[in-house]
């Protein structure tokens, strides 16, 4: 698998306009973390440094062809003193597949603090790593991402909150160290996010057959955190109706600080064709 270094490397072909690499993969349209990771690079490199994204919402417009790379075309929105905004567009082909905005805060400023408590999972280390067992899922999940390490917490050990439709836990990290930079950080987060989180819709419906696809996805950025150490992944899923199902998500570092939030809206189509099943 490309690592998430030159995933992320964007070629600056003008000032606010950059190009996204071709990653290897056995999907047959661009994975949306991909997308999304890549616009947030470009959004940030038009940026001063005293300046860090804390939100970013994209929509998905067309399924990506990810053998041809996206363009991304950066609008310098807002430039505030306390925030700055930009909108992304990523273009395949003079097609827009994605288009996002996003909000950056000046680093410092001091404000209340409060968090919700993580809850209750058992540590990453004693769940089995899905890509060594035979499950045919999992290892093709293994092979297309092999370099993350993503370990969904089963059903019997799921401390589950009354009244909540569905949900679903998971500890991922990236398998190799990364550079310190936050924002390194902060845009593979982006990236890792689009993952996993539609299946919790699934949880109730295990034996159906759907055609699942993003359709928008919102992310905040709390705290600061490292991709390459564990991650707590709490997921839920409040509704489903008319093919689409609605996902949330709260990521927890391993001493219990909520690092990030996450909102999801994606196509959940039941259909009798396997082959449009989604592994995510």
């Amino acid at each position: 698998m490309t690592s998430i270094e030159e995933i992320l490397e964007l070629e600056q072909l003008e000032r606010d306009i950059f190009r996204g690499a071709v990653v290897e993969t056995m999907l047959t349209r661009t994975f949306g973390g991909q997308v999304a990771g890549q616009a947030l690079v470009s959004a940030v490199r038009t940026v001063e440094p005293e300046f860090r994204v804390h939100s970013l919402h994209g929509y998905f417009l067309s399924p990506g062809n990810p053998t041809i790379p996206t363009v991304f075309l950066v609008d310098r929105v807002k430039e505030g003193r306390s925030f700055h905004a930009r909108r992304v567009n990523g273009v395949q082909n003079g097609e827009t597949i994605f288009s996002m905005s996003a909000s950056f805060h000046h680093v410092g400023e001091v404000g209340v603090e409060h968090q919700d408590t993580m809850p209750p999972a058992p540590a990453p280390e004693e769940l089995p790593d899905p890509t060594l067992g035979a499950d045919e899922k999992a290892m093709w999940f293994g092979r297309e991402w092999a370099k993350w390490d993503v370990r969904i917490v089963p059903d019997d050990q799921t401390q589950r909150i009354r009244g909540l439709a569905a949900q679903q836990r998971v500890w991922f990290r990236y398998r190799e160290p990364l550079p310190d930079d936050q924002v390194f950080h902060i845009c593979t987060l982006a990236y890792m996010s689009d993952m996993t989180l539609l299946s919790a819709a699934k949880v109730p419906h295990r034996g159906a057959i759907t055609q699942n696809a993003s359709l928008d996805h919102a992310l905040w950025f709390l705290r600061p955190f490292r991709a390459d150490d564990w991650l707590l992944y709490d997921q839920t899923s409040p509704s489903a109706e008319f093919g689409r199902a609605l996902t949330q998500g709260r990521i927890y570092d391993r001493a219990g600080r909520m690092v990030a939030a996450v909102v999801q809206e994606g196509l959940m189509r039941l259909t009798a064709d396997e082959t449009k099943a989604n592994p995510l």
